[in-house]
């Protein structure tokens, strides 16, 4: 698309690349009205990277649509490189690269295709064009991969490829709207590597909407959103100062680290507890230091430590105030109290031996073992491509073996897949209930679907609609919810027969500190109950909370045990304490530069 003529006034140096002044934002739906943005103002200094962060419904999303004339404001006004964005939007989108959630690549097109298609679209002269691709793939590792359909390209690949598109004509201002949602350690650490070099060399200027408060921490300056308002607006460090002396490191050797830390965030005072490595992370509202007799009575051997605060930390406190506030205040969610399976004895429920998994004369999966307790939470994880996703979908028997053995519940995958399958519960990935359906009907259907009916059924229902707090929108479609009340329903629905086994997709991608919080609990109180649970994840800080972890690359298993061995096991000089991601990037370096290309 060629610019048009019209002229740019002159840029203030003090306003920033990307202002927003009071801008007001409403959405109407059926009979209601959803106000997405109220009273927004801010200013994006020009030449770095700000970051976007804020919960589930917040608005990341329309105040990026907003930025680049996708929408217009109700009130305001919005100018981006001195454009005003809303009468001058066919300027602002020729110089404003934007890059969505879910980008436009075209699967049955090449890499090369949709190169060209973009710079049609944007209109790049095309005497620049070879010039520009290949700075493009050598940026992003693409350059041997011209000719591969981008419908074949793994996850990580596909987002380096989307943000090629939208470099292919040179902006002033980058807009990435999560861009690393659901891409392994190793391609979000690429990708950021790929920003920074964009900011350094072009003096670029990024706005990056991120889940990942790891990556909130590496921005130049961040924005809170909440509920459509501005919490606050700074570098990482102004946050963090506010939790300074807030911070501990909790260790309760005769107890389980999932035990301790449901122990504390249930305590008052308590403003988080989460597992941080083989110790529990504790933020109070005070900076009195805890008393570990109040907090864990009875527990021998308890020690509490001071540690530097987090951007998390600051985050998840406002959060907690501004519900406190509006009288919505968090809570730890409800034990389930369905305990039938604590009784059904121990050993492996889930066996794999020898698998192999063959699309043509492409082996996904090579030769894998491993077994899974009864009651453990078993964590698998990967870089894109690496097969952990064909494994989890020949364990749930979404896909058959080509060798080996799976069995799940004491029953061979190939031989009794149906009465394995209604002993599992499964949640994948993406949102797969029926969003045209409310609450209660997605809950209706999955439990009929289940063999439940009659007083049993509406049992299970109503116990769900409490459990997961969805009483509120048991009459809204599930299309229109918030995605952590999306996700809660998801899970709600995959227990509605009360499996003993519950198999977990990557099911915190994308929601927020808060909602990824409440999620756990509801798995550790299921584990409690001797429920197995297998989970995917490529939040590593997720890794620690699980009993054992394997980590697969190139269809096989790197590493096999708990956190704490898998992380002894990649200490170094430079990294005496290695973190679970370090130790995940470690691992995935130490193969053949070849082998985990398809990321």
């Amino acid at each position: 698309m060629a610019a048009p003529a019209t002229a740019r006034p002159a840029d203030r140096a003090d306003e920033g690349v990307l202002v927003f002044r009071d801008v007001h934002k409403q959405f109407v739906v059926g009979r209601r009205t959803i106000p997405a943005l109220r009273g927004v103002s801010f200013a994006v200094r020009r030449g770095g990277v700000t970051g976007l962060i804020g919960p589930d419904g917040a608005g990341k999303t329309t105040l990026m649509r907003l930025a680049v004339g996708l929408f217009t404001p109700d009130s305001g006004r919005i100018t981006a490189l001195g454009f005003d964005a809303t009468s001058q939007s066919l300027a602002v989108q020729s110089q404003v690269g934007y890059m969505p959630q879910r980008f436009g690549l075209y699967e049955d097109l090449s890499v090369q295709e949709n190169l060209d298609l973009y710079a049609d679209l944007q209109g790049l002269p095309h005497e620049t064009r070879t010039k520009r691709y290949e700075e493009l793939m050598q940026m992003t590792g693409l350059a041997r991969f011209t000719k591969r359909l981008a419908g074949k390209l793994s996850g990580g690949m596909k987002q380096k490829l989307g943000l090629a598109c939208t470099l292919v004509r040179p902006p002033q201002l980058l807009l990435l709207d999560e861009p690393t949602v659901g891409v392994d350690p190793v391609s979000r650490r690429e990708l950021w590597e790929i920003v920074y070099g964009l900011v350094k060399k072009q003096g670029l200027s990024v706005l990056l909407s991120t889940a990942y408060m790891d990556e909130a921490e590496r921005c130049d300056e961040v924005i809170l959103l909440h509920e459509g308002e501005v919490l606050g607006h700074g570098p990482p460090q102004q946050f963090r100062d506010r939790m300074r002396r807030h911070a501990w490191l909790v260790s309760a050797p005769e107890l389980k680290k999932r035990t301790v830390q449901a122990k504390l965030a249930a305590e008052a005072g308590v403003v988080d507890a989460v597992i941080q490595g083989e110790q529990v992370r504790l933020v109070m509202e005070t900076d009195a230091v805890p008393d570990a007799g109040r907090l864990l009575p009875e527990v021998a051997g308890v020690s509490i430590e001071p540690v530097p605060p987090r951007l998390e930390d600051s985050f998840v406190a406002m959060l907690r105030q501004r519900r406190s506030a509006d009288g919505t205040s968090w809570h730890r969610p409800p034990a389930p109290q369905n305990s039938k399976h604590g009784n059904n004895g121990t050993g492996p429920v889930i066996e794999v031996s020898h698998v192999q998994r063959r699309f043509g004369d492409f082996y996904a999966v090579k030769d894998v073992n491993f077994h899974v307790e009864r009651g453990e939470v078993f964590g698998l994880l990967g870089a894109n491509g690496a097969g952990k996703s064909t494994t989890f979908r020949m364990l749930c028997g979404l896909l058959p073996v080509s060798a080996g053995s799976v069995r799940v519940a004491g029953l061979d995958l190939r031989h009794a897949a149906a009465a394995a399958r209604g002993r599992i519960g499964y949640m994948s990935q993406k949102f797969s209930l029926y969003g045209n359906l409310s609450v209660r009907e997605n809950l209706r259907f999955f439990s009929s679907a289940y063999g439940l009916s009659g007083a049993r059924q509406r049992e299970q229902m109503d116990r769900a609609l409490d459990e997961f707090e969805l009483a509120a929108v048991a009459g809204t479609n599930s299309l229109d919810l918030p995605l952590g009340h999306k996700q809660r329903l998801a899970m709600a629905c995959a227990l509605m027969h009360e499996p003993e086994i519950l198999f977990l997709d990557e099911p915190t991608s994308g929601v927020d500190p808060l909602a990824r919080r409440e999620f756990w609990s509801r798995i550790n109180a299921r584990a409690e109950q001797a429920v197995t649970i297998m989970v995917t994840t490529h939040f590593m800080e997720e890794a620690d909370y699980c009993d054992r972890l394997a980590i697969m690359a190139d269809g096989k298993i790197l590493a096999l045990g708990t956190p704490g061995e898998i992380k002894k096991h990649q200490r170094s000089a430079a990294q005496p304490e290695p973190t679970m991601e370090e130790a995940f990037i470690g691992l995935i370096e130490q193969l053949e530069p070849t082998a985990g290309v398809a990321r």
